[in-house]
Order: structure tokens, then C-alpha cells, then sequence
């Protein structure tokens, strides 16, 4: 079998810095708490545990905490759930990849501008929830912000916003999109769309990361040149879930891998095989995956 690795793959900046920033607080002090976990890949948190780094529900936090080190994880998360841990005399170490930290920065000052936004991604994702909290914090009250999932969800939202909602369209007040950063350019552009329809005015504010675009256009590059490929990464991960679905779409068979163990018997018939990988799949399980296609045999 010949297999063909993707132009750009693994680990990206926002990830690596991260992971780095965790394991040296867990060296200096022992001990270290993330608000869930770090990344979304379960071998990097195995690694990270081993060192140290001690996963939390922000919801469920000890109840003593004054003098303990948190780290915010590369999706970052609310300044309300900051300024807690914050006011209780936690000790903060921010990991909030920078592209994440200027969506959520942009969010507040539209919020506080005026707008009323539409935030394209997930609604239950840890990046979409503090970036909601920074539109609030930034609004108050009157802020509006609705989570859209897809283009048909963006025109319903639209429609509600237009005609009877809380701030209707005569108000004046301008709307404005936002990307979850791991989005893919299509869905991004349908659900753009989807609100143009009521109001073409809509300013689309370029929040997709370049890491996760490289990642994609890499992807889809290496699919014309295989006849399978498996999709390494963390089966909770956004942008790794993404590079599946580009990969479904595009009609080729495929598989998102978290180790060799995941990969299908059936592949042992193919080629050629490419591996991509999202941006929080370390070079261990890409190195991995590659010895096991190229071995055989290989799955449950």
C-alpha cells in the first residue's frame, strides 16, 4: 500500500501554544486545572494527565480554589466564567488560541456597537459559548446574538429578526455574522447567504482560521490523488469532524481515526490511501496511523 500524507497537517499554532503553556505550569507547580478539556483529542489529554493537568467541569468547580492555577483552554471560555474564578483567587494562565481571542474581542465590540449578531458554528461548542458571553458582556441586556447551525437555521433567524422579533429591522441597527474559526468556507458562505435574503446589508466579519482553511484546501488537494483516506484526530474535535465531512462530500471512502486501532479492516483493499489530520492531532498518532497502513494488517 502507498500512503500519501496531506500537505498540512497536525498540530496547529493555537494548539501547540496550549499544550505547551500547560505542561510548563504543571512542571512549576505541580498541579493544574483546565476548564474541560484542553484540546479535543483524547491521546494529548492522556499525555497532559500524566503531567499534571487535571481536566474540570466550569460548572462544578472545587470548592476551594483561592491559589490554584487554570488554564483556558484554546477555545477560551466566558470573561463571566473568568472574572469567577478570578473573584475566588484562582490563578489564571490564558491559552486562548489568538484567533479564537479576536473573534470574541470582535463580538464585544459589535455587541456593544449596536449590532445585532449571528454566530455561525455550534451551538453547544466551548468556542461558541464564550464568544456569546464576550457579545454579552459587550451588549448587555440588549444584546442580540443567535447561534446558527446552517444555512436553513440562518434564515429562520433572519426571518424572526426581521418581521416580529425583539429588535425588528426598522430599529435600524445593522446585523452582523461571525464564524466559529474551524467553520468551512462553504458553510460559512450558505449561511451568509440565508441572511442576505432579509437583510443584504449584513456585514460578514472573516473569522475562519488559516490553519483550519490550509488543513481543508490540504485535504481536498490529496483526495484527488488516493483512493481512501483517513481523517486522524479526536472524534469530539470541530475542525478533525469537518475534514470528514469535506471528504464524505467529496464521494471517496474514509475514516476519522483516533489510532491505528480505528482504522477499518476494509481498507487493506485500497492503494493508495492518504491522512489528514486536524489541528489538534498530535505527530505521534499521524506517525502511527502511517506505520499501520503501510504494516498491515490492521483494525479491530
Amino acid at each position: 500500500m502507498k500512503v500519501i500524507r496531506a500537505g498540512v497537517l497536525g498540530f496547529c499554532m493555537g494548539v501547540r501554544r496550549a499544550v505547551e503553556l500547560a505542561c510548563a505550569e504543571a512542571e512549576k507547580s505541580g498541579r493544574v486545572f483546565t476548564l474541560g478539556p484542553l484540546v479535543h483529542n483524547p491521546r494529548v489529554l492522556e499525555t497532559l494527565k500524566s503531567r499534571g493537568v487535571e481536566i474540570i467541569d466550569e460548572n462544578r468547580l472545587p470548592r476551594n480554589i483561592n491559589g490554584e492555577s487554570f488554564i483556558i483552554r484554546a477555545h477560551g471560555i466566558s470573561p463571566q466564567a473568568e472574572a469567577e474564578l478570578r473573584g475566588r483567587g484562582g490563578r489564571i494562565i490564558d491559552a486562548t488560541c489568538p484567533k479564537v481571542k479576536a473573534c470574541q474581542l470582535k463580538a464585544k465590540a459589535l455587541a456593544a456597537a449596536g449590532y445585532r449578531l449571528f454566530l455561525a458554528g455550534e451551538a453547544g461548542h466551548a468556542e461558541i459559548i464564550g464568544v456569546r458571553g464576550y457579545a454579552a458582556s459587550g451588549g448587555g441586556a440588549r444584546t442580540f446574538c443567535v447561534v446558527v447551525g446552517n444555512a436553513a437555521e440562518a434564515e429562520k433567524a433572519a426571518a424572526g429578526l426581521s418581521t416580529a422579533g425583539p429588535f425588528p429591522a426598522e430599529t435600524g441597527a445593522k446585523p452582523a455574522l461571525i464564524g466559529q474559526t474551524t467553520i468551512s468556507e462553504e458553510e460559512y458562505r450558505a449561511i451568509g447567504e440565508g441572511i442576505k435574503k432579509y437583510f443584504s446589508g449584513l456585514e460578514i466579519i472573516e473569522t475562519i482560521c488559516a490553519a483550519t482553511r490550509e488543513r481543508q484546501d490540504a485535504l481536498r488537494e490529496l483526495l484527488d490523488k488516493v483512493d481512501a483516506v483517513i481523517i486522524a484526530g479526536g472524534k469530539e474535535s470541530a475542525n478533525t469532524r469537518r475534514l470528514l465531512t469535506i471528504a464524505q462530500e467529496h464521494g471517496k471512502p474514509c475514516a476519522l481515526s483516533e489510532s491505528a486501532a480505528d482504522i477499518p479492516p476494509g481498507f487493506a483493499a485500497f492503494q493508495t490511501v492518504g491522512i489528514c489530520a486536524g489541528a489538534s492531532t498530535p505527530d505521534t498518532v499521524i506517525d502511527e496511523i502511517e506505520r499501520a497502513l503501510t504494516a498491515g494488517p490492521f483494525g479491530p
